[in-house]
């Protein structure tokens, strides 16, 4: 009995050891955090002019690595495979502008947002004062675009499903077919649509700039790994009030020096 009751302790301790070690401890031990992006979404993550990528959540990320002591690596990958990816072991965790929505919640877990956004429309200029929100869009005369697995999508399907609806791989396809007239609506988070219509508006595209979505942006990580998020979040608690969150935001969102970058 003495023996079986040790083995079970053993077998307890060993369970318990496999149960602490998780995405940060692994991390820590190979010195790279490996982060899974789409790098096409301004201005949280996007690809200059040298090649390099950029934006908000970019510097977020390298603030998260400096402060495990390691080294960030950014892997792109495409957006609609960025969840299967992760679960394959391609990289540590999803940095990639990515909402938290309760059906992704089922594959993945997520930290605290580190921002919160909300769908918003850039539309031809021809429709302004036409088309007031999402809801005067809702017919079949429409044509809507956004990027392939994105919220966007899932919005425009879910609220505006009357339109004709064509997704794209990326913003910018998506976006251009507005600006050259082939559809009437593009349908994104509001800080990529800001920055569009500074960069592709030029008289083609009115702003519908009242957000009609709660989109709250997260890390995510694979299932059933606590400590990690753990760590993640008590990281994010301490940026936000140390003021390391507020440079990093105002960098990206208050000034638009970043746009030469772009050119």
């Amino acid at each position: 009995m003495k023996k079986f009751l040790a083995s079970l302790l053993l077998s307890a301790c060993a369970l318990s050891g496999l149960a602490q070690a998780g995405m940060v401890d692994d991390v820590v031990q190979r010195g790279t955090l490996r982060v899974g992006m789409d790098p096409t979404y301004m201005p949280f993550e996007m690809t200059n002019k040298r090649g390099e990528i950029i934006g908000f959540e970019v510097d977020l990320l390298k603030a998260m690595a400096k402060a495990m002591g390691v080294k960030l690596e950014l892997v792109s990958t495409g957006y609609d495979g960025i969840i299967p990816a992760l679960l394959t072991d391609k990289f540590d965790m999803i940095g990639s502008g990515m909402t938290l929505t309760q059906e992704r919640n089922l594959r993945v877990n997520f930290s605290e947002p580190f921002i919160v956004v909300g769908q918003t429309l850039l539309i031809r200029q021809e429709l302004e004062g036409k088309i007031k929100s999402y809801k005067d869009l809702n017919d079949a005369q429409y044509r809507i675009t956004s990027k392939v697995g994105t919220t966007g999508e899932m919005v425009a399907k879910k609220l505006i499903g009357k339109a004709q609806y064509h997704g794209y791989d990326n913003e910018q396809e998506a976006l251009m077919d507005v600006v050259n007239g082939k559809a009437d609506a593009f349908i994104y988070d509001a800080p990529y649509n800001v920055v569009a219509l500074i960069k592709a508006g030029a008289g083609k595209l009115a702003y519908l700039d009242e957000p009609f979505t709660y989109e709250p942006l997260a890390f995510g990580l694979k299932k059933g790994d606590y400590d990690s998020l753990n760590w993640i979040n008590n990281f994010l608690r301490q940026i936000k009030q140390d003021g390391s969150y507020d440079r990093i935001h105002d960098k990206w969102f208050k000034k638009n020096d970043w746009l030469k970058e772009m050119e």
